[in-house]
């Protein structure tokens, strides 16, 4: 197993953990920890896609970053909205 092999193994991991988190009612699909599960899993799983190419996979790695990111985006933004009550 290469390093980069690693890396991504490590980013399923970390996707693989978030959505089982949330089917076991730990975390909702609007916390924070959530969305920066699947980004940091997402830009794991691109690295090792660097070294070892598949676009299908790729493509789908990408999306899934992205989307991840309009979540963070999102919290940060619903957070610091004037008149909302905090949990």
């Amino acid at each position: 197993m290469k390093w980069y092999d690693f890396v991504g193994s490590a980013g399923v991991f970390m996707i693989v953990l978030g959505y089982l988190l949330i089917q076991l009612n730990k975390l909702s699909n609007n916390d924070l920890i959530y969305s920066l599960l699947n980004a940091i899993g997402a830009a794991l799983i691109i690295v090792s896609l660097i070294y070892d190419f598949n676009l299908s996979s790729f493509i789908i790695e990408a999306f899934w970053l992205i989307l991840s990111l309009v979540g963070i985006v999102r919290y940060y933004l619903t957070k610091n909205r004037p008149g909302k009550i905090s949990s």
